[in-house]
């Protein structure tokens, strides 16, 4: 709950310390997130170096204008990808589970409360391309809330994979690009609105919007809809071994969707994830948990011709007592398919207590005790062209 205004963690080379103090009172696992901190100022660093080497060995004009060049060129790369996708205004509309508040009073009310709607239209018109949002539903009160960048950053994603491997990204790659979200949408709220779902979660579902969008102009590139969640758990508590505070974060893969050329993959993390397995081991000499199971969730791709890949099947038992929160989508919408494949499975989420399975919605926070099991089983791809 922790907000941080724009300011200088670093200045001139010098920590501000009371900036650091702040931050690291504010967190369960100081140690751990000072260590953060001290790679990510490393990195900048590291940065800082290779930058002045450049300019030393080049000189600065030339620096400038082989940077030019370079964003001049990735402009010409993507504006002639553009050229090949047919002109015309294609629109595509998707709706989240819900508001992310499942299982609050809000939504105990009608538990059939729809999510907020992705609503894009692309327009192609020659070496232009336009996406427009403008549709999308209104900032809700849940978490699953996009601040622009959000909703530009996956659109770029999306339009980048559209162009092919071989184009250099930086801001030259999407000039070509414009996109179009009206201020208040979900899309692009202001604040007081929640937005930590939104760089998780609904940055995936942007990517099946304009995936979905993009389809109907390129049905022999484009993949049908991929798990479409990060699968986000997070664990707290006080491990009684170690006598101190624990935290742990990790996002949970799941199937790709397939696409005109082949089979997705099974159990990996898809789109916007930009995140790696946690091996078993790792995290059981981490923390006091032990994992119980962690296999492919077989028969959860969706079937086709081309059949969606599968799902993860991960649970996780608890050695002593904690919090535990899911942040995850496609339990109520299933990832669909294209051109006649059929959708991949929705995910699931479920508590294993006293040999008793107790469904928890895709959005839940649970104090979980020891011996309790939590079982992730996510979402598979969709399936592409009808079965044979």
């Amino acid at each position: 709950g922790l907000i941080i205004p724009p300011v200088k963690l670093v200045d001139a080379g010098r920590t501000n310390q009371a900036v650091l103090d702040l931050i690291l009172r504010n967190v369960r696992t100081p140690i751990e997130r000072r260590g953060d901190l001290a790679a990510q100022m490393a990195a900048h660093r590291v940065g800082e170096r290779r930058l002045i080497e450049i300019v030393t060995t080049y000189g600065m004009d030339e620096y400038r204008r082989n940077a030019r060049e370079l964003l001049a060129y990735s402009e010409r790369l993507m504006r002639a990808a553009i050229t090949r996708i047919p002109d015309g205004a294609y629109s595509f509309d998707d709706e989240m589970d819900d508001v992310g508040l499942q299982g609050s009073r809000e939504e105990r009310a009608d538990a059939t409360t729809a999510g907020p709607r992705i609503a894009v239209t692309v327009e192609v018109e020659g070496e232009s391309l336009t996406v427009d949002f403008s549709r999308s539903s209104s900032a809700v009160i849940g978490p699953l809330n996009a601040v622009r960048a959000i909703t530009e950053s996956a659109t770029w994603y999306a339009v980048r994979c559209v162009a092919g491997a071989d184009v250099p990204v930086n801001s030259g790659t999407f000039a070509p690009v414009r996109v179009i979200v009206r201020k208040g949408t979900f899309l692009d709220a202001g604040s007081p609105h929640a937005v930590a779902g939104g760089n998780v979660e609904t940055s995936q579902r942007i990517v099946d919007a304009v995936f979905g969008a993009l389809a109907q102009a390129l049905p022999d590139r484009i993949p049908a809809a991929s798990l479409g969640t990060m699968n986000n758990v997070t664990v707290g508590g006080y491990d009684p071994e170690l006598a101190e505070p624990f935290a742990y974060y990790e996002t949970v893969g799941g199937g790709a969707g397939a696409g005109p050329a082949g089979d997705g993959l099974s159990g990996v993390h898809v789109h916007m994830t930009n995140t790696l397995n946690t091996p078993v081991e790792a995290l059981e000499y981490s923390y006091p948990v032990r994992v119980r199971r962690y296999a492919v969730r077989r028969g959860s791709g969706g079937l086709g011709l081309h059949r969606g890949g599968d799902g993860l099947l991960r649970d996780i038992e608890f050695l002593c007592e904690a919090t535990v929160t899911i942040l995850s989508e496609r339990r109520r919408t299933a990832p669909y398919g294209l051109s006649g494949g059929m959708p991949g499975s929705r995910g699931r989420n479920v508590l294993i207590r006293d040999g008793r399975e107790i469904d928890l919605p895709g959005k839940a926070e649970v104090r979980v005790k020891p011996g309790d099991v939590l079982s992730l089983q996510t979402p598979g791809g969709g399936g592409w062209g009808r079965p044979t």
